[in-house]
């Protein structure tokens, strides 16, 4: 088996990986993924013990248990780089041997959970809901790297999502876990989520500078094929999607919908409902 070398998998003089600065006995098999790192602590206050805590750059880590069930959180801040960073790094430390630098023979699959905030394109989608992405929309080129690979039923939903928009590239399209949807998400509101690789002009925001793609939001709300419609924003899902169906891990994006852009609604109490949502989340994942 090849050794991947020292410049393809940087590992520090401590023994751990570079950007996360954590060694594989800090990984358990929960992970939850934030964006803010404040929300770390926000998840860690309610465990029985925090027994490891790591600041790197926006990756904060704290590992701990829920009810008796070991979990890792991790912050990654925002953008599918990072998401990229995050996954790649998470992976190779519980399926990358760092003393020999091989790929592992015996494969370790995570559960891997978003908890995010995310803004609703659909009228009847209310602030304060929670929806559990089935899919994620990629409007960034991240995938374009790998070599992935859609069905024909994704395949025809992205070209017609470039047609109707008018992108000048084809976006990607990629599906959760089923197993997590259901252990999770199976109350909850199931989405197709729009992943943008900007908050501003990627998600059809005007300030300033004028917009290439005025009438993008209006584009993607209409957008639909039977009965896929897409539901929301958030700058992550389809890259945790596409990268966990690559390396083989269970993922599920959760989001916490404090905004409307249909409405032009935003939440007045966006912390309890990102509040609510890691209490549900931690409840269903301490009883798997």
């Amino acid at each position: 088996m090849a050794r991947i070398s020292d410049s393809e998998l940087i590992i520090t003089k401590d023994g751990s990986i570079y950007h996360l600065n954590l060694k594989p006995q800090h990984i358990a098999d929960i992970v939850i993924a934030v964006g803010d790192p404040s929300r770390v602590y926000n998840i860690s206050k309610h465990f029985d013990k925090v027994e490891f805590e790591m600041n790197k750059r926006e990756f904060i880590t704290h590992v701990g248990k829920y009810k008796g069930k070991r979990m890792t959180v991790i912050s990654t801040g925002m953008g599918t780089d990072n998401i990229e960073i995050f996954m790649t790094e998470l992976d190779a430390l519980v399926n990358i041997d760092f003393k020999t630098r091989e790929v592992k023979k015996e494969k370790r699959k995570l559960k891997i959970v978003r908890i995010g905030t995310s803004g609703a394109i659909q009228e009847d989608i209310p602030v304060g809901s929670f929806i559990a992405s089935e899919y994620g929309l990629g409007l960034d080129t991240l995938n374009y790297f790998y070599n992935f690979k859609h069905s024909p039923k994704e395949q025809a939903i992205v070209e017609a999502v470039q047609e109707s928009t008018g992108l000048g590239f084809t976006p990607y399209l990629t599906k959760c876990s089923p197993k997590l949807l259901k252990q999770l998400g199976h109350d909850m509101i199931k989405g197709n989520t729009i992943t943008s690789p900007g908050f501003y002009a990627p998600q059809g925001r005007k300030i300033r500078v004028p917009l290439r793609l005025p009438k993008l939001v209006r584009d993607l709300t209409q957008f639909h094929i039977d009965n896929f419609w897409l539901t929301n924003f958030e700058m992550e899902t389809a890259a945790y999607y596409g990268l966990a169906k690559l390396m083989g891990h269970e993922m599920l994006s959760l989001n916490a919908i404090i905004a409307n852009r249909a409405k032009g609604e935003f939440s007045k109490n966006y912390t309890k409902i990102v509040d609510d949502l890691i209490l549900t989340t931690l409840e269903r994942l301490a009883g798997s």
